[in-house]
């Protein structure tokens, strides 16, 4: 058993839409079993910070919302379950690990890392505790997921997905491009394969109209649940939305700042515009 349900599902009151949101790294429970050795104020800063908050309302628009209640640095539901970092655990691995560019950066599916330099674990992770995150965190997030996609797909034919994620302003050497000022947005949509054009362009352009610095898959393409979501050609649409911390969050705090509100605003007239294409897709 575990102290609280891995995640939020927010279905729509009324009928729905085939449109699917996700938050994976915005959740802020962290529970008795974390040993973390920073405090809880610098673990904070490895979460999406409240873009649960900026999102959560989709669904009273016809959008299925699902929130992570945990948060990725205790295990990241946005990466392949075997991109573990051996040096981590307190025993061998029973099987074949993947470790990818991520775990070697710190960021794999246990974090290492809370900022450059500074770890997480206060000590070493034994087998038996990697898997109960995975069997009762990971694995039912992305069952979850799977099971609304599958539903919309069913119902209407296609399915559009948006895997929602917020980035620092500035990068550093734990991130793919070192100490660079970010976009407002970036979009991800594993340069063009996870989804069909017309719908990127649609999100791309949507986003610049309301004023804000765009771009497409740099630094961020899209990860795990992008690639796990994603077959275009037969319905899935997937990208992955990065925001731009800086435009709502004070990040060394990891408290709201004054631009939250607009935000949530442009976010919502955003949803409003896709669910309008939506319907028109579906008539």
């Amino acid at each position: 058993m575990i102290a609280m349900n891995p995640f939020e599902l927010r279905v729509p009151a009324s009928e729905g839409l085939p449109l699917v949101y996700d938050s994976p790294h915005s959740g802020r429970y962290y529970p008795e079993d974390f040993r973390f050795k920073p405090p809880l104020r610098l673990m904070r800063r490895g979460e999406d910070a409240y873009v649960d908050e900026l999102i959560a309302d989709a669904s009273a628009r016809g959008v299925t919302v699902l929130l992570a209640n945990y948060p990725r640095v205790y295990v990241d539901a946005n990466r392949e379950h075997d991109d573990i970092d051996e040096s981590l655990l307190a025993e061998p691995w029973p099987g074949t690990l993947r470790p990818t560019g991520k775990s070697r950066r710190g960021l794999g599916l246990i974090r290492r890392d809370i900022v450059p330099g500074v770890e997480v674990h206060a000590e070493k992770l034994t087998v038996a505790e990697v898997k109960r995150r995975l069997d009762n965190v990971y694995w039912p997030y992305h069952r979850a997921l799977r099971a609304e996609l599958d539903r919309a797909k069913t119902r209407y034919g296609f399915v559009w997905h948006i895997d929602w994620h917020s980035m620092k302003s500035v990068g550093n050497r734990m991130t793919p491009d070192g100490a660079r000022r970010r976009a407002d947005f970036v979009i991800g949509d594993l340069d063009g394969a996870s989804a069909e054009r017309e719908l990127v362009e649609f999100i791309v352009g949507s986003l610049r109209d309301f004023g804000y610095r765009v771009v497409l898959n740099d630094p961020y393409r899209g990860a795990a649940i992008v690639r796990r979501s994603a077959a275009p050609e037969r319905g899935f649409h997937s990208v992955q939305i990065e925001i731009n911390r800086a435009l709502y969050l004070d990040e060394a705090a990891v408290e709201l700042n004054a631009g939250f509100e607009k935000l949530r605003a442009d976010i919502e007239a955003f949803t409003m515009r896709l669910v309008e294409a939506a319907r028109a897709r579906v008539c």
